[in-house]
C-alpha cells in the first residue's frame, strides 16, 4: 500500500469559492461561524470538526472563528479568530497568528474574535441584506442582531443597518450541489478509502467475531489510509440487527448463518464516502439469502442506470421500486402487479425508505430536492447515493430462510454528461466476489 498522505485544504479552491459566492451576493454580506467542539462529558470535548460551509469557503479549522464576506467593500473578506494565551498554546499547540492566517488563507483582514461585537457594526454599516446560518450558532445570531440594533440606533448619524436577512445555508447549498474540481478530488479520495475499509471488513468477517471488532477494524483502515475517521456513525449490523436502519450500538456477535450489513464511509478533507455492503458471515449465501440479495443488487444497478442528466432522485427511486416489487412477487410476498404494488405501496413492509440522497461534505448533503414543486432534475456534477434494500420481519408471512434478514446495497454515483460514474466500484458487491473475499483476511 502507498504511504498514506495527510489531508490538507485546497486554499486556492476555497478562494475561488469565495469569489463565486461573492458574485452571487452582490451588495449583500454573509456571516458564517466555524462552531465549537461539543462537550463529551464533564470538561472533555469531542474532536473538533468545523462547520462544513465555513470550511468550504476558508479551509480553516479554528474553533470559534467567524467569516464575514462583503463584496465590493474593503475589506471584502474578514476572519475573526480566537487569540491564544500561553496556557492554550501549552495545552493545544500553537495556531497561526493573525498575519499568518491572513497570508495563508488569502483573506483581506483578520481580527481577534473578542472584537466581533465592536467591529461588526462598522463592517455591516451600509449593507442592507445579510445572510446568516439561521439558528445554527446562537452566539453569531446575538452578535449580528446586536450590530443591527446599534446601526439602527445610529440612523440619525447616517448609519444604515441590514433590513433583510437570508439563510446562508440555502445560498451555499446551490454552490455545493454541483461539485467543483477540488470537491471531486477530495470526494474521490474519501470514497476510495471507504471502499478499502469495506474490503478489509469483508476479509476479517467470520463467525464468532463481534460487530464491534469489525467496526474497529474498518475505521482503523480509514485512518491507516489518512482519513480523519468515519464521516458518520458506522453501522455494522449482523442478522436481524440489519432491520434497524440506523443500528449503531454494535453489541452483537456474528452468527454462522447471518448476513452482515456494513454501512460506513471515510471522511477526507470534510468530504465523506457512504457505502453499504451486505455479505454472508460464513462466506456463503444460503439459496434464499442469495435470491433476495440478487433482487436488491438488480435494483441497485437499475437505480444507477437511471442517474443521468435530466433524471431525478424520484426517477431513480421508481426504477429501484420496479425491480424490488417484481422481486417481492417472485418471493411470494407481494401478489399484485408491479404498478399496483407501487401505487398501493405494498412494498413498504420490506422497503420502508427512499433510495437516494445528495453526498458531499455532509453524508446527507445540502441542496434542494424539489424545485417549483417537482423533483430537482439531475445535472452533471451532482453526486448521490443509490441504496435500495430489502428487510424481512421475523414473522410467519416471510419464508423461513428470510425471516429477520436485512439487505442493503449502496453506491456513490457521479452524474456526468454521459453514463453515470460509480465512484464506489472498489467495494465488491457481486455474489461471487463477496463469497471469494469474506473471511480471507
Amino acid at each position: 500500500m502507498p504511504q498514506p498522505s495527510v489531508a490538507a485544504p485546497d486554499l486556492a479552491a476555497c478562494a475561488a469559492r469565495r469569489s463565486r459566492l461573492s458574485a452571487r451576493l452582490g451588495d449583500a454580506a454573509l456571516l458564517l461561524a466555524a462552531g465549537e467542539p461539543p462537550t463529551r462529558s464533564g470538561d472533555t470535548r469531542y474532536r473538533f470538526r468545523p462547520d462544513s460551509n465555513f470550511y468550504y469557503l476558508t479551509g480553516a479549522a479554528e474553533p470559534g472563528a467567524v467569516l464575514l464576506l462583503r463584496p465590493g467593500r474593503a475589506p471584502a473578506s474578514a476572519l475573526f479568530l480566537p487569540v491564544q494565551d500561553e496556557r492554550d498554546v501549552l495545552y493545544h499547540g500553537r495556531r497561526p497568528s493573525a498575519d499568518e492566517a491572513r497570508e495563508q488563507l488569502g483573506v483581506d483582514a483578520v481580527f481577534p474574535i473578542a472584537q466581533l461585537e465592536l467591529e461588526l457594526p462598522r463592517l455591516l454599516d451600509g449593507v442592507e441584506e445579510l445572510y446568516l446560518p439561521f439558528s445554527t450558532c446562537p452566539e453569531l445570531d446575538r452578535a449580528a442582531f446586536a450590530a443591527i440594533e446599534r446601526l439602527r440606533a445610529g440612523d440619525r448619524r447616517g448609519e444604515v443597518a441590514p433590513t433583510w436577512l437570508g439563510d446562508a445555508r440555502a445560498l451555499l447549498a446551490e454552490d455545493r450541489l454541483v461539485k467543483d474540481a477540488a470537491a471531486m478530488t477530495a470526494l474521490r479520495r474519501a470514497v476510495d478509502i471507504s471502499a478499502a475499509g469495506h474490503v478489509a471488513a469483508m476479509r476479517a468477517t467470520r463467525p464468532g467475531r463481534l460487530e464491534l471488532e469489525i467496526e474497529a477494524l474498518l475505521e482503523h483502515e480509514f485512518r491507516r489510509r489518512g482519513a480523519s475517521g468515519p464521516g458518520y456513525e458506522t453501522i455494522v449490523a449482523a442478522g436481524i440487527n440489519a432491520n434497524t436502519l440506523h443500528y449503531t450500538s454494535a453489541r452483537g456477535a456474528l452468527g454462522a448463518g447471518d448476513l452482515l450489513l456494513v454501512d460506513a464511509g471515510a471522511e477526507w478533507e470534510l468530504f465523506t464516502g457512504d457505502i453499504t455492503r451486505t455479505f454472508p458471515v460464513g462466506g456463503r449465501f444460503t439459496p434464499a439469502q442469495r435470491d433476495a440479495y440478487e433482487i436488491a443488487l438488480a435494483a441497485n444497478e437499475a437505480g444507477i442506470a437511471a442517474a443521468v442528466v435530466g433524471s431525478s432522485l424520484d426517477a431513480i427511486h421508481e426504477a429501484c421500486l420496479r425491480v424490488l416489487c417484481d422481486g417481492l412477487r417472485s418471493l411470494g410476498l407481494v401478489h399484485a402487479g408491479v404498478d399496483e404494488a407501487i401505487e398501493e405501496e405494498l412494498y413498504k413492509p420490506y422497503y420502508p425508505h427512499k433510495t437516494s440522497h445528495w453526498l458531499g461534505a455532509d453524508v446527507h448533503d445540502v441542496g434542494r430536492y424539489t424545485v417549483d414543486g417537482r423533483a430537482q432534475p439531475l445535472r452533471a456534477g451532482f453526486v448521490l447515493t443509490v441504496e435500495p434494500g430489502l428487510y424481512f420481519p421475523a414473522t410467519d408471512e416471510v419464508p423461513a430462510g428470510l425471516r429477520g434478514v436485512g439487505i442493503r446495497v449502496e453506491d456513490d454515483v457521479l452524474v456526468t454528461a454521459g453514463a453515470p460514474e460509480v465512484l464506489s466500484a472498489g467495494a465488491p458487491k457481486r455474489v461471487a466476489e463477496l463469497e471469494a473475499l469474506v473471511g480471507q483476511g
